[in-house]
């Protein structure tokens, strides 16, 4: 499978080494209905075992997952440990948890990536490169992720799974132990000289230019740790809850939109468009002039056509540490959504100082935010760049409806 690309062009969807465990059910239990019929149920990611300055990059197949016709409401997690605590980012660092929704035939092995054929998002980028239906970073405990009603994300259409295969669903969680690096941010930030890496996954030499980013940062390597320094492995795992409703008539399908600042359109001889979405990007530091006044912002932009539109019900940037904000804008340059992260200042779990730990979400008056068929948006990223920062990110997640629930379809 290549959620990233052959070429380590990552998103943060999946990296290729695989492992061979199953999730286990956390409480499980589904909630009692509410009055507007939403069940809740937690589970635990397979055990991940990390070491002080150690990376974890997995992925986990066929995990716990509400089953059946439903319409998802909501996808939250966090990392815990053992004992059921929430574990800091200046211990643990996540990088990103990325939930995948996939069909299989029917009567394979436990694990087996035999068949797999990935049910990607409605868009915008290349095969299976940010493909995921719900997935962030070190943000995730101050996000809000609930659709609004009637609103969901339909899931488990029988008419839509092929005959003698299956819907299963699939997670990517790359976590970063920091405790004891020399660096914390350059360890979260994948630098290449702090992971001693200096070749691709296939062997060949990195570019000189390539500092750092995902390539730097795989399965099972290792920061560099400060000298003396030694620590106990630990087992974590990552606590994820799912909302959702039963499908039923009154429910209004709400499609799934990626927007990376990084894709770039290519037009083949076909006439048909490309998409081309690198993911992550370094942010170069400003002028030594400028280091001193407020204007050491770097803006990065993009714009793609969106050739079915709708009416935006949600939305929320992904961005790291340096994140200033992440706005959309229609083609007449009004503001659809602008996302902005809230940044910790504390060191209790969810508040970790100089991290982001929260992105604001836009929930629109349901037909107020309308996107045009065919209609050109802008995705503009802005970052502070006092430093430099490698392997960034600039992706702005949001869901459209294509018709109101007055409206026939």
């Amino acid at each position: 499978m290549n959620f990233v690309s052959r070429d380590w062009v990552l998103s943060w969807a999946i990296l290729l080494l695989l492992v061979s465990l199953s999730s286990m059910p956390y409480l499980s239990t589904a909630l009692g209905k509410s009055k507007n019929n939403v069940k809740s149920a937690v589970f635990l990611s397979p055990k991940i075992e990390l070491g002080p300055g150690s990376v974890s990059n997995k992925i986990y197949y066929d995990v716990e997952f509400p089953r059946g016709h439903i319409a998802l409401k909501s996808f939250n997690a966090e990392l815990i440990d053992e004992a059921g605590n929430s574990v800091p980012l200046q211990e643990t660092y996540l990088h990103h948890w990325v939930v995948a929704r996939y069909h299989q035939p029917k009567n394979v092995s436990h694990n087996s990536q035999s068949g797999i054929i990935v049910v990607r998002n409605n868009g915008f980028c290349q095969g299976e490169v940010l493909a995921q239906y719900f997935g962030i970073g070190s943000e995730t405990r101050g996000t809000t992720t609930y659709i609004p009603d009637p609103f969901g994300i339909e899931v488990g259409n029988p008419t839509e799974i092929p005959y003698e295969y299956e819907e299963k669903w699939l997670i990517n969680v790359h976590a970063i132990d920091t405790r004891g690096v020399e660096d914390r941010m350059g360890c979260t930030e994948c630098r290449c000289d702090l992971y001693n890496v200096t070749k691709d996954e296939n062997g060949k030499p990195l570019s000189p230019d390539y500092k750092g980013g995902l390539e730097c940062c795989p399965d099972n390597i290792r920061c560099r740790i400060k000298k003396g320094f030694q620590g106990p492995k630990r087992s974590l795992y990552l606590k994820y809850t799912v909302m959702w409703v039963d499908w039923d008539n009154f429910v209004v399908p709400a499609k799934i939109y990626i927007f990376d600042v990084t894709d770039t359109l290519n037009k083949s001889k076909g006439m048909s468009l490309k998409h081309n979405c690198k993911v992550e990007y370094d942010v170069e530091p400003c002028s030594k002039g400028h280091m001193k006044g407020n204007d050491c912002v770097d803006v990065k932009k993009t714009s793609l056509p969106m050739q079915t539109g709708g009416y935006v019900i949600y939305g929320v940037g992904h961005q790291h540490a340096g994140a200033i904000a992440s706005t959309l804008y229609g083609q007449d340059g009004r503001v659809i959504c602008t996302s902005i992260p809230k940044y910790g200042n504390g060191k209790e779990a969810g508040n970790e100082k100089g991290y982001v730990v929260g992105m604001s979400t836009c929930y629109p008056q349901p037909g107020s935010v309308k996107i045009l068929d065919g209609e050109n948006i802008t995705l503009e990223i802005s970052y502070n760049n006092s430093e430099m920062h490698t392997g960034v990110m600039g992706i702005f997640y949001f869901l459209v409806a294509e018709h109101l629930p007055h409206q026939h379809v």
